[in-house]
């Protein structure tokens, strides 16, 4: 499978390499919004978001590569992607 252009990884592949040191933006998650739904969690392709004890959504900054997806698809606009601050 060929990389499309601005692609640095492939879906679910962020999970072998750190991507802190090359992420531009990183989702934030606005607990007092979130309805718990899940659908971050579902959309993620790199599996990086858990659940905290309240059932609400913790992402793995480690891993997770910022696309943004989480974002996108958040029914209740309870994640906000930010800048990254290296």
């Amino acid at each position: 499978m060929a990389l499309g252009t601005g692609c640095t990884a492939r879906p679910g592949k962020s999970r072998n390499n750190r991507t802190g040191s090359w992420r531009v933006f990183r989702p934030a998650f606005i607990h007092e919004r979130c309805t718990s739904c899940g659908m971050c969690r579902i959309v993620c392709p790199e599996g990086c978001i858990g659940e905290n004890e309240e059932g609400l959504p913790v992402p793995d900054y480690d891993y997770c590569k910022g696309c943004g997806l989480c974002a996108e698809e958040c029914p209740s606009e309870a994640v906000e992607m930010k800048k990254e601050e290296k």
